[in-house]
């Protein structure tokens, strides 16, 4: 995986499952952001999300590119660009669509927290 503090970007199915699974084990919270390179908005927001990775070194952050990994995309049934979607141990917690700066940090410090069992 890419170093603490940095937006892990695929380029391949290959490579995006191979690392969803060790993010997965690693039992961290993981954010990956469905974008386009043609996508004004996903260019607005990459840098507040490569920010957010270099601020929250808990959390695995992934790009993923919609056209480059179409089936990827599909998988996760993204509609709209910017689509982030927050998951945990494989399991989706939430999803946001848009360049919702606000949004995703309140998702970000929701979900990035462990409740522990009562």
């Amino acid at each position: 995986m890419a170093a603490e503090g940095e937006v892990i970007a695929c380029h391949t199915v290959e490579d995006w499952t191979e690392k969803l699974k060790a993010a997965n084990e690693s039992k961290k919270l993981i954010v990956i952001d469905f974008t386009a390179t043609w996508c004004p908005p996903c260019r607005f927001i990459a840098p507040v999300f490569a920010d957010l990775a270099k601020k929250h070194l808990d959390v695995v952050f992934f790009k993923v590119d919609v056209d480059e990994l179409n089936t990827v995309a599909e998988e996760f049934k993204v509609q709209a660009m910017p689509t982030f979607i927050f998951m945990k141990e494989g399991e989706i917690k939430e999803t946001v669509v848009g360049a919702a700066k606000e949004e995703i940090i309140a998702n970000l410090e929701k979900h990035k927290t462990v409740v522990a069992a009562a």
